[in-house]
């Protein structure tokens, strides 16, 4: 997917959770501060989908992925609605300009299969 299309497919996705918020009258209560807050507490509700099992591959993952879709639908909704009411316009920008200052500081050839 090109740089263009997801710009506009973040636009659209923000459109409509502009709307959602909107029509309920919930920008009254999206500061920054609960905002960054809400996506805390859904980032540990995904969390949750996963908190018992004993490793870190495939088992069990998939009796958990429509709960675990659901929460991390809701952590973008709450970023997407961080960016608005933060004023970022361009949320797809922003996180191209992102990964293009990590692939700088973490270079593939350098950290290829590294964690630290």
């Amino acid at each position: 997917m090109s740089s263009r299309t997801s710009s506009w497919v973040l636009a659209d996705l923000r459109a409509r959770v502009r709307t959602f918020i909107r029509k309920r009258d919930w920008e009254q209560f999206h500061s920054p501060k609960n905002l960054s807050m809400s996506i805390a507490i859904e980032a540990a509700e995904l969390m949750e989908c996963f908190q018992w099992q004993l490793g870190d591959h495939d088992s069990g993952q998939k009796e958990f992925l429509p709960e675990a879709i659901d929460e991390l639908a809701d952590v973008l909704i709450y970023c997407i609605a961080m960016a608005d009411a933060l004023g970022i316009d361009d949320l797809g920008t922003a996180v191209l300009d992102k990964l293009e200052r990590a692939g700088k500081k973490y270079p593939a050839d350098r950290f290829q299969g590294r964690f630290k």
